[in-house]
Parts: C-alpha cells; sequence; structure tokens
C-alpha cells in the first residue's frame, strides 16, 4: 500500500511543485517534479492565474492521496510572504475542489523529517531528497527540491500508509496547531 503525496512550496516567481509515492516501509518513489514559474512583469492576476490554473492541473494529472504545503510564519521582506500566501491559497482551493486532505509543514519541520537537522541548509536538503529518491544530483532549482521534501516528510509523519490514523506521527507543533486550528473553529456560545 502506497501513499502519493503532492508537494507545493509556494512561491509567485517559482513554484515548487513534487509528487512521490511512499510505501508502508517509508522508502519513497519519484513520480513527478517540476516548478510552475511567473514573470515578475506581469500582472499580479494573470501570474495568480499561471500558477494556480498550473497547480489544477498537476492535481487532476496525478491525483494525489494527500498534499502538504509549506507553511511560513515569518518572513522579513512583506512581498515574499504575501507572494507565498496567495499561492497556498491557490493550493488549498485546487485541494478542497478535489477533495484531497491538506497539511502544512513548517520549514524546519521539513528540515528535521528529511535531513535530521532542523537547520538543514538548501543545499542539504536538495542532496538527501536526491539520496532518498535515488537521483544523481538534486533536482534543480531548489523549490522542486523543496517540494519533494515537503511530500517526503508528509507521507513520513503519517506512518507512510493512507490508513495511518489522524493524528498519528504529528510533531508536538503540529498537534499544538491542530488544536489551536480546532479551537478557532469552534463556535462560542453568545455569538
Amino acid at each position: 500500500m502506497t501513499l502519493r503525496v503532492l508537494g507545493i512550496d509556494p512561491g509567485l516567481t517559482r513554484c515548487g511543485v513534487g509528487v512521490v509515492e511512499v510505501d508502508a516501509t517509508r522508502r519513497a518513489t519519484l513520480v513527478a517534479v517540476t516548478v510552475i514559474r511567473s514573470p515578475a512583469d506581469m500582472p499580479l492576476e494573470q501570474r495568480l492565474l499561471t500558477i494556480g490554473r498550473g497547480i489544477e492541473q498537476l492535481v487532476d494529472e496525478h491525483r494525489p492521496d494527500a498534499m502538504a504545503i509549506e507553511r511560513v510564519f515569518a518572513q522579513n521582506n512583506l512581498s515574499t510572504v504575501m507572494g507565498t500566501a496567495q499561492v497556498s491559497g491557490l493550493a488549498l482551493r485546487a485541494a478542497a475542489e478535489r477533495s484531497v486532505p491538506v497539511a502544512m509543514h513548517t520549514p524546519s519541520e521539513v528540515k528535521a523529517a528529511v535531513t535530521g537537522y532542523g537547520s538543514a541548509d538548501k543545499a542539504q536538503v536538495g542532496a538527501m531528497v536526491a539520496r532518498l529518491l535515488g537521483l544523481a544530483e538534486a533536482p534543480k532549482p531548489a523549490d522542486a527540491a523543496d517540494a519533494l521534501a515537503l511530500a517526503i516528510c508528509h507521507a513520513w509523519r503519517r506512518g507512510g500508509v493512507p490508513s495511518a490514523p489522524a493524528g498519528a506521527g504529528l510533531t508536538a507543533a503540529q498537534k499544538a496547531w491542530r488544536e489551536a486550528e480546532k479551537s478557532a473553529r469552534t463556535p462560542r456560545l453568545g455569538r
């Protein structure tokens, strides 16, 4: 039994998308990897349309069991954060329309899952992704390797099989996020 996960490293200029299948022994196999690009001089709405359509096409083509998207907490560059958030929204919408379950993972969670070190650099992540997938070299650009790392991280956190119970393999941080999200959705009395 395998789990097919589509990972997304959201970005407005380069959106990395990687698809892996992971079996019950945690062995990961590359299905596909690409980068959806949009030119910086294109109007924002056209850039988002291009990326959104690209994500939808890949989800329809690869029919993942789950989707993993990078969660960005904070960054100094506000325009980068906005673009990342907008592209994440496109991915969430594509998943929701197709009833694909979604999880969001922080960069440090992904790095720790794939390399064993939450502060690994991009070269270390790329090298480990290549090793795990049996590739001669790391996928380029780094956005592609990051998307594959997200997919691998998610599959490993879920125990490598689609039937893993909800919440199985979650880190303490992920459990805290899940509880915070539940309480935010819980209707309050008197409202």
